[in-house]
């Protein structure tokens, strides 16, 4: 029997991935595939550039042969009237009329709230970056399988600047915290249950590293690094993490524990979705 096939409909255009590469950057759906991968080596992903004009399928492939969609993390804007982001919210309706399991992380819960007929606008709390701090699961979150294993309150990597205005109809909020009202949510699309979350629970310390180095100046003048060197530091604490893991005193000065350092509680999610959906 042929194992379930994944497909990974990547956020950003293939020239953002060009640049990022050149940087040394992974594009999302690499960071994605890699945390898929590390629990389910044998699961086979697929991956569909949908911010671009003559992206197919493999050949002689069709939605209806996936048994579930994940949907990467974007730079893109979901309001935002242009062929990117509609095209994506397309691939997504029309996965949805399969039936099949999605899941999504930031964009992809964004996009998914549009696909739903719900709204997202600028947050007016400005970048929440790094880390989401205090996640809350609300009362459906704590009996929802998206969070088996999964502490009430945590902590978990993240960046983006837009937020869910406004949910669709039909759908379950699972999880909060003080910068956004909707951290998690299951969301109705067609025929089809999307579970997603608005953090990363597919960073690594590596990406997290990354977020400090390409969005440096940005992070100095929203505030977050008072200087350059500030910044640097803070990176690479990151670094350190990334090839220690069980470094303590690095661990301490950045403030994180088994929810972000643990590999199986910070992708949680993702393994949960995977069993419970997919296998």
């Amino acid at each position: 029997m042929a194992h379930p096939r994944i497909l990974m409909l990547e956020g950003n255009t293939l020239a953002t991935q060009k640049k990022a590469a050149a940087l040394g950057v992974r594009s999302a759906s690499e960071v994605y595939g890699e945390a898929v991968a590390a629990h389910f080596p044998d699961l086979p992903i697929d991956v569909l550039n949908g911010a671009d004009r003559d992206q197919h399928l493999p050949a002689g492939a069709q939605l209806s042969d996936y048994a579930g969609l994940v949907i990467s993390g974007s730079g893109l804007h979901a309001y935002d009237e242009t062929f990117e982001v509609r095209n994506q919210i397309e691939v997504v309706r029309a996965y949805a009329e399969t039936g099949g399991p999605i899941l999504g992380s930031c964009w992809g819960l964004q996009i998914a709230v549009m696909a739903a007929g719900g709204s997202v606008a600028l947050s007016p709390n400005g970048r929440e970056i790094g880390i989401a701090r205090k996640i809350v699961l609300n009362e459906a979150g704590r009996a929802h399988p998206f969070y088996k294993g999964k502490r009430a309150v945590f902590d978990a990597p993240c960046i983006h600047y837009d937020v869910v205005s406004g949910m669709p109809e039909g759908a379950v909020l699972l999880a909060s915290n003080d910068h956004s009202a909707v951290q998690a949510a299951i969301v109705p699309v067609g025929a089809s249950e999307v579970w997603e979350v608005q953090y990363h629970p597919e960073f690594d310390m590596a990406q997290l590293s990354m977020l400090r180095t390409l969005y440096g100046k940005a992070m100095i003048s929203e505030g977050f690094f008072n200087t350059e060197e500030e910044r640097a530091a803070h990176a690479a604490l990151y670094d350190r993490l990334t090839t220690h893991a069980d470094d303590a005193s690095a661990a301490w000065r950045l403030g994180v524990d088994g929810d972000v350092l643990d590999d199986r509680h910070r992708r949680a999610e993702i393994i949960n979705w995977v069993e419970a959906c997919v296998l």
